[in-house]
């Protein structure tokens, strides 16, 4: 956050306010030679950055001195969005004491409540919810809070959006959905949850992958697992890969084995291209291609 001010009293202001110098704060705000409202040359207001900064007392301060809740920096984001994503709860619930609305949004569509799930602050999203937040609500990419939530792994948010009624399928743009963002960043436990609650294991993004494939081959094989016990089909993608083909590209020799022991056909060639052939040359790989027959010792 930018701390650019335009005269002193305004810098001793934001100065104040960042550190949470009460005092000073009341000092320079009953001077009456500056406005509760000064702003940086990004439109940051004192009130914006005690918000940030966590000082409750000089964010009610500016508020009873007249500072307005709802204005935006550049970036579109206010108090309230500020104070969401550094999970300052109790100057939230002050924001909405005061009229704090939930409704704005940041150049690229984020709202409180997007920054709160993002960064994992369930006391914050509880408050959010409570107070009307969007849990619908997307980025201009097409993600939601859930999506968020989903790939940073915070599993106490996400269970909280999807006991409020959070679309647990609700795709990105490109496809992509919170459950195949959880198997690519490897988030087993996220992708349990997921699961359990209704996401569509096989659903693939616009590049025809899917989380079963994309787990594999990044190595993730503790989602592997859990995607495999949700159910044993492999799925065959749109060019004829298989997660199968996805192990043994990334030469992940666990999830070759699981994937085996799950019943993957090995002689099912892909239909685009045969597999390179100098990822053939790991030995253990080929022989339990080949026999199928899976070493307790692998």
């Amino acid at each position: 956050m930018s701390f650019k001010k335009e005269t002193p009293l305004a810098n001793a202001v934001f100065w104040a306010a960042r550190k949470g110098n009460l005092a000073l704060l009341q000092l320079l705000l009953n001077s009456g030679r500056v406005d509760a409202d000064c702003k940086d040359s990004y439109g940051t207001t004192a009130l914006m950055v005690a918000s940030y900064s966590g000082h409750y007392d000089c964010a009610k301060e500016l508020i009873m001195q007249g500072a307005d809740i709802n204005l935006q920096r550049e970036s579109g984001a206010t108090a309230l969005f500020l104070a969401s994503q550094q999970g300052h709860n109790d100057i939230v619930k002050l924001l909405f004491e005061f009229g704090a609305s939930t409704e704005f949004k940041t150049k690229d569509g984020g709202t409180a409540l997007s920054a709160a799930c993002q960064h994992g602050r369930s006391s914050v999203v509880e408050t959010l919810l409570r107070n009307g937040a969007g849990m619908h609500d997307q980025l201009n990419d097409g993600a939601t809070p859930l999506f968020l939530a989903a790939q940073e792994g915070h599993l106490t948010v996400i269970r909280q959006l999807l006991s409020s009624g959070a679309k647990v399928n609700h795709p990105r743009e490109d496809g992509t959905t919170p459950l195949w963002m959880a198997a690519q960043m490897g988030h087993s436990e996220v992708v349990k949850v997921l699961l359990l609650r209704g996401a569509e294991r096989d659903a693939d993004r616009k590049d025809g992958s899917t989380a079963l494939f994309k787990a594999a081959f990044k190595g993730h094989n503790s989602v592997v697992e859990e995607l495999l016990k949700f159910s044993p089909s492999l799925g065959l993608l749109k060019n004829g890969s298989t997660a199968l083909h996805a192990a043994v590209m990334a030469g992940n020799l666990r999830a070759v084995v699981l994937l085996l022991r799950a019943n993957a056909d090995p002689t099912l060639p892909n239909m685009n291209k045969e597999l390179p052939a100098d990822l053939t040359k790991n030995e253990r790989i080929l022989r339990l291609l080949r026999t199928r027959m899976v070493d307790g010792g692998c």
